[in-house]
Parts: structure tokens; C-alpha cells; sequence
């Protein structure tokens, strides 16, 4: 696995953003299925989408405070 992966989840945590993104990002990054529709939230969406094509755009609407 490359190391664009562990240095974005790295990036992502210490930028406090939202954990459900960085699970989506994750999750699209690997090409996982994404998750039963019941347990999907906005910031997961936005994750998955972002991994799928290879960039965090969307991160910055998901940081904790």
C-alpha cells in the first residue's frame, strides 16, 4: 500500500476532521463497499466520494471544532 494513504488518514486526523469522513475516505480510497444505507451520515458521504477520487476537497466542511 502506498504511503498516500497513511500520510491523508495522518493529515485528516490531525486537522481534527469529523472521524465518519475519515472512515468514508478510507473506506472510497480502498475501493471498500461503502456502508449499509441506515448508518450512512452526510460526512461519511462526503469521505467516501473524496477517496474514491483520490483527494480530501471535501474535508474542510467536517472538522470538529
Amino acid at each position: 500500500m502506498s504511503s498516500e494513504y497513511y500520510d491523508t488518514i495522518d493529515h485528516l486526523q490531525k486537522q481534527s476532521v469529523d472521524a465518519d469522513y475519515i472512515l468514508g475516505w478510507a473506506g472510497g480510497y480502498l475501493d471498500n463497499p461503502a456502508r449499509e444505507e441506515q448508518r450512512v451520515t452526510s460526512a461519511y458521504t462526503a469521505g467516501y466520494a473524496d477517496g474514491k477520487a483520490g483527494h480530501t476537497e471535501q474535508a474542510g466542511q467536517f472538522t470538529i471544532q
